[in-house]
């Protein structure tokens, strides 16, 4: 037979949660009631400004390509968040959008991450960092972190880990999958050792308005020192409820690693879905209420969520500081019916109590399970009723 894939396609880990979500399609075809808590996007439509904006665009005929890197107006509009929301000043020509922030962290390490460069990324962390990082040719180095510091990495373990392979550190804060806001003493502690081993940081921060702990959101680049070796991704789909969208855009003072993310990006997708941008420019300069709302109503839920599961023996979870989800330790129950692992347990939930929750391994962590408050409240008391009943039924 002839050999047809790459050795980069044959290593590539496919998704580990592929079987979990097919079974729940399979029972939900066969009519049964399913509480789904694996989403990982806002369950409320686009605002209707922005959706308004789509539309007049279109009617405008603006269905061409665009500037490979992302229309004028949207580079403005970017700017114009960064410095309204953080006091950070950059120029159209710092910025790049892409499709979906997905996509711009794809380009920035295709563009940095050369065979042997080595990226730190903090555990746990979302399943892509790792695979995008070896799809570039690189190693990511993972850093733990423990359940009782609140899954913020320590500094020292951090620092072992930068050897003379080290090109970046990656951040992501808000977290997916454990939803907590790194302290500032913790990020100023990241930036010494970013500024003492001359790194760049790549600063995830699709989160940064889904916050509810009271601390206000601090940007890594708003650090002394660290806009020049920072590179900030961020996007429009969970503040905004415009996953299917699919725009995401980065911000760098350094114009050779734009030009490289531009380059990249003209020879795969080119530039991103014309409509979708003027949407875009819409919901970063219109109406910021709509974010205030879902994010309070977000707020009730995750303070449902954790009040519910507190009642449940054997569970414990970190209360997230922002994003959407509660990341469960349910290793009590390992060993129990024949559970080994997040998967087994995953799987458990969904054939015998028909909860759908996504397995904690593929982001770093074999004791926990991921579930996300993007539902209502009443399908939250239900899935976590059901819950219940299983960790009773495991004993």
């Amino acid at each position: 037979m002839i050999k047809i894939l790459s050795k980069r396609a044959n290593e590539l880990k496919p998704s580990a949660t592929l079987a979990i979500s097919a079974k729940e399609k399979e029972l939900k075809s066969q009519g049964v009631d399913v509480v789904g808590f694996g989403a990982g996007e806002p369950d409320f439509p686009t605002p209707i400004h922005i959706r308004e904006a789509a539309k007049r665009s279109l009617d405008r005929g603006e269905t061409f390509y665009t500037p490979v890197g992302g229309i004028p107006e949207l580079k403005k509009a970017v700017c114009h968040r960064f410095s309204e929301d953080y006091g950070l000043e950059y120029k159209p020509a710092d910025i790049v959008v892409s499709c979906g922030a997905k996509h711009t962290l794809y380009n920035i390490f295709q563009a940095l991450v050369d065979q042997g460069d080595e990226v730190l990324v903090n555990a746990p962390y979302w399943v892509s960092y790792p695979e995008m990082v070896a799809l570039a040719g690189g190693t990511a180095v993972i850093v733990p972190s423990e359940e009782s510091d609140r899954f913020v990495p320590r500094l020292s373990e951090i620092e072992k880990r930068i050897t003379g392979n080290t090109k970046a550190i990656l951040l992501n804060s808000p977290s997916n999958p454990t939803g907590v806001v790194y302290p500032r003493e913790i990020l100023e502690g990241i930036a010494a050792l970013a500024e003492k081993h001359d790194l760049l940081v790549i600063s995830d921060e699709i989160y940064d308005k889904l916050i509810y702990s009271g601390n206000s959101a601090v940007s890594f680049a708003s650090l002394p020192g660290m806009k020049e070796r920072t590179v900030l991704v961020n996007g429009v789909s969970k503040s905004y409820a415009m996953t299917g969208f699919r725009i995401g855009y980065m911000a760098s003072l350094n114009s050779a690693l734009v030009r490289s993310v531009t380059d990249i990006q003209s020879q795969s997708t080119s530039n991103p879905n014309n409509t979708a941008q003027a949407a875009a420019v819409e919901a970063l300069m219109g109406p910021q209420e709509e974010v205030g709302r879902m994010r309070a109503v977000f707020h009730a839920r995750r303070d449902l969520f954790m009040r519910e599961l507190g009642q449940i023996p054997g569970l414990s979870a970190v209360t997230p500081d922002g994003a959407l989800y509660v990341f469960v330790n349910v290793s009590s129950f390992y060993g129990k019916r024949g559970i080994q692992n997040s998967m087994d347990f995953s799987s458990f939930l969904l054939e015998q109590y028909h909860l759908a929750c996504v397995p904690g391994g593929p982001f770093g962590s074999e004791d926990h399970i991921r579930l996300s408050f993007c539902t209502s409240e009443e399908k939250i008391q239900k899935g976590l009723e059901r819950l219940r009943k299983a960790c009773e039924d495991l004993g």
